[in-house]
């Protein structure tokens, strides 16, 4: 296994003013750097996403997901600044309130505006 201090998220965007607004503003993480090709962005104390301009991709999984105290708390606060959530009804993954039971943890998915999946999770306590 390689070491690793940290892995970086490279998420495929279409629009990289689009991506720092939605990143940045309606996600609330912190605007690191960026350069003509990919802005990068903190999530968290020990974590980065990075996103990466190139023509627009359809993505049926989870890209990235970030781990929340409190997701129910979370989903509100990203609906409250227009974060629409993906529900889901049939399958291994039904959701109450955007919030979905994964084996131990709770999970909810919204999407970016290149319709990346993205997520939320809650390691049960």
């Amino acid at each position: 296994m390689i070491g690793a201090r940290m892995i970086v998220p490279t998420i495929p965007v279409s629009d990289l003013d689009r991506a720092r607004t939605f990143y940045g503003e309606t996600l609330g993480l912190e605007h690191l750097w960026e350069n003509a090709a990919s802005i990068r962005f903190r999530a968290g104390p020990a974590s980065e996403v990075s996103t990466f301009k190139r023509p627009g991709l359809v993505t049926e999984h989870t890209l990235a997901h970030f781990e929340v105290d409190d997701i129910g708390a979370a989903v509100r606060e990203l609906e409250a600044r227009g974060v629409p959530f993906v529900d889901h009804t049939e399958g291994p993954l039904i959701t109450t309130n955007h919030v979905a039971r994964i084996g131990p943890a709770l999970g909810a998915w919204f999407r970016d505006p290149d319709g990346n999946f993205l997520g939320l999770r809650q390691a049960e306590v």
